[in-house]
């Protein structure tokens, strides 16, 4: 889909706050409401609008603690990389998965939790024990600083 400056202007307010209404979200980027639910509805449809979300406070839900996990595989399949993939999945205190170049490691995983205690359970009982992982290797987040940054459209 080709993208022309209202598109854009779309996604951009979109990115900053999704809850707008599509009369405040015409009137911001200078459309009428029709063709700006239009356009919206053709973004959604392409593909390049993929949901609409919460952000929400982890701390205030008691999620203290963010680590940085990277995990090395024993075999660099694509079974062993699908089974894995599916294991962690399951696990709601994995809020991403990425399958990572450049390290020592082939996944980097972004986990949150209440406190030490929940983040050994969870390393102890559930990721080392998904068959292929052969090493693990901890950052804890001190701070984050910028928990959403919109795609520069």
């Amino acid at each position: 889909m080709k993208l022309d400056r209202y598109d854009r202007h779309i996604l951009d307010r979109l990115q900053a706050n999704g809850r707008l209404s599509n009369q405040e979200l015409a009137d911001a980027i200078g459309l009428s409401p029709s063709p700006c639910l239009r356009r919206v509805r053709a973004l959604e449809e392409a593909g390049l609008i993929a949901g609409y979300h919460a952000a929400l406070d982890a701390r205030k839900l008691g999620l203290a603690l963010t680590a940085l996990v990277h995990i090395s595989m024993d075999k660099h399949t694509p079974e062993r990389f699908a089974a894995f993939e599916g294991e962690v999945a399951k696990l709601p205190e994995v809020v991403e998965c990425l399958l990572i170049t450049g390290q020592s490691a082939d996944y980097q995983l972004k986990v949150v939790v209440p406190d030490m205690d929940a983040y050994q359970q969870l390393l102890l009982h559930r990721i080392t024990r998904i068959d292929g992982v052969s090493g693990v290797h901890t950052s804890f987040v001190l701070r984050q600083l910028r928990a959403y940054a919109a795609l520069p459209v």
